[in-house]
């Protein structure tokens, strides 16, 4: 899909020819709790406080969402493990009554059989799993536990349990965070989701929040190459023939749209959540325009690091949710990410603005995103 701009009811359209003022998908983090304590996580570089969403305030969210004639896709994630939140399976529950196709990410260690069986009966439509080792010794080394046996057995639990239902959801989708100590297992990941039948595969790069990490980065040269300058078509191509070595040269000198992230590289970065038309709110019902943006956190890249302060628009406690997204200043907000005029902070780096989201070059003021590396491609999530 590609940022396009023009008319659509009152708000230009985005990927997909979405309205600007359609909310189409909404991020909701149960909880910033987790059940691991994963190296690659943002919640090493936090000091924050670590709470649930109420359930009141969850139903207050889905009574808000009435203001648009269509419910938006709901997605339990965020920076902890929904599985934690005891509700959460009446969230799916109360979601899907409420109309909404429902998605949930999850590390799988929390999901029993009972649990699946409720998710199942609560009619949960997509289950990602995020897994980045396809053997206990490389899971164990980024999830600092051995759980991926126990996480294959579970989802062959859930398979049954679908089947026991005689249905064909939740659908379930792999997620894989690649980085050097890792990369090398990912075909191995990729099959080990097609036996427990997988549908879908998202594959990201590590967003690297700690110092250390910052040595695992997969794209460390692709953050200042100018590639996206050069804008190169080519056509579907079979693989593993003499292609291969001709595509690896290119790689480094275009950008070849759709592969590799580089759909949001030929033009200096788009907002994959405003493509979207989504929001985030965070456990204790802040509101925010992308998930990156719920909690502070630094970023290392090549040597230096990257603070990006938090940012909200409103409080879902205090307002309904149809008067958050309708508000006149987060649809000019909108319209800003639409065109997405800010200066390059993940090639540049020549002064001491990119060391903070506050402002850039280009006068833009908080959040300034052109460091983002979400908008570049870098870094996906579902």
């Amino acid at each position: 899909m590609e940022l396009t701009s023009g008319s659509a009811g009152n708000g230009g359209a985005v990927a997909g020819g979405l309205s600007l003022d359609m909310l189409a998908k909404l991020y909701i983090e149960p909880t910033n709790h987790c059940n691991l304590d994963c190296r690659t996580c943002m919640r090493h570089g936090w000091e924050e406080d670590l709470g649930f969403m109420e359930f009141r305030l969850f139903e207050k969210i889905l009574e808000g969402l009435h203001f648009q004639a269509t419910m938006p896709l709901i997605f339990f994630g965020g920076f902890g493990e929904p599985l934690v939140h005891p509700d959460i399976a009446v969230m799916v529950t109360k979601a899907k009554a409420a109309g909404a196709r429902v998605e949930l990410i999850t590390n799988g260690i929390l999901l029993s059989e009972e649990l699946a069986r409720r998710l199942v009966t609560a009619g949960l439509d997509f289950l990602w799993l995020s897994i980045d080792g396809a053997s206990p010794q490389s899971y164990a080394d980024i999830r600092l536990g051995n759980h991926l046996p126990q996480i294959i057995a579970i989802l062959r639990r859930l398979r049954r349990q679908r089947i026991f239902n005689f249905g064909q959801t939740p659908e379930l989708g792999i997620s894989f965070v690649a980085m050097k100590r890792n990369i090398a297992d990912l075909p191995k990941v990729l099959d080990l989701g097609l036996r427990l039948g997988a549908t879908s595969f998202l594959v990201s790069n590590i967003e690297a929040y700690t110092a250390a990490m910052g040595n695992e980065l997969l794209y460390s040269h692709s953050l200042s190459n100018p590639s996206h300058l050069h804008h190169l078509e080519m056509p579907r191509l079979d693989l593993g023939t003499e292609n291969d070595d001709v595509l690896k040269r290119l790689i480094g000198r275009f950008t070849l749209p759709g592969l590799m992230g580089a759909k949001n590289a030929d033009h200096l970065g788009a907002c994959p959540f405003l493509e979207r038309g989504s929001v985030s709110v965070r456990w204790d019902g802040q509101v925010s325009p992308c998930l990156p943006l719920l909690h502070a956190h630094s970023v290392y890249t090549n040597g230096y690091s990257r603070f990006w302060q938090e940012f909200h628009v409103a409080s879902a406690v205090d307002r309904d949710f149809g008067d958050i997204w309708n508000d006149k200043d987060y649809r000019t907000f909108r319209r800003k990410l639409l065109d997405f005029s800010f200066a390059p902070c993940t090639m540049c780096n020549s002064c001491d603005l990119p060391n903070l989201n506050g402002e850039d070059c280009y006068g833009n003021v908080h959040p300034a995103c052109g460091g983002c590396l979400w908008s570049q491609g870098f870094i996906q999530c579902p």
